[in-house]
């Protein structure tokens, strides 16, 4: 499984579509507190539609709280962040892959993008002075690629044609 780790998200739509995103692929969702919202906000259930029993969420209280309650291998643990030059389409992940991204205004806090020693920290290909992707589009780019690297290990596929 898939695991999205959301550090101090701040935008409640953001975390709502990545809620639908996570009920439609499989992926789990972790949020660490402090979040820029309630988890009832009118905004975030919206935007995750009605997908919100489908999806596989896990709140915790801090960054520490999260190390110490979630069971993972920290070297299949994964920051995106724009401050690195580690391509994250350069190399092969395991589906039992965790990636972390920080909030929308601020990234991910030093303290935390400084225990993703090396190759552990990546970031998304993007043109030349370009700050930063939206963190919905972002998580949604490196969860289809850690899928597509598994053959959509999974999925169903429906075609309907016209």
């Amino acid at each position: 499984m898939i695991n999205i780790v959301l550090v101090h998200p701040e935008i409640p739509p953001n975390t709502g579509n990545i809620i639908r995103l996570c009920a439609n692929t499989g992926a789990k969702l972790h949020l660490i507190k402090p979040l820029g919202f309630t988890l009832d906000d009118k905004h975030l259930l919206r935007a995750g539609l009605d997908y919100h029993e489908y999806a596989h969420l896990s709140c915790y209280d801090s960054w520490q709280l999260f190390k110490n309650q979630a069971i993972f291998d920290p070297s299949k643990m994964y920051a995106l962040s724009s401050k690195c030059d580690n391509n994250f389409f350069d190399r092969l992940y395991d589906l039992d892959t965790w990636l972390v991204f920080g909030s929308e205004t601020r990234g991910l806090p030093p303290d935390i993008r400084q225990e993703f020693a090396g190759h552990r920290l990546v970031r998304l290909p993007m043109l030349p002075g370009q700050r930063s992707l939206n963190l919905a589009n972002s998580v949604a780019i490196a969860v289809y690629e850690l899928w597509r690297q598994q053959q959509f290990n999974g999925a169903e596929f429906f075609y309907q044609g016209i």
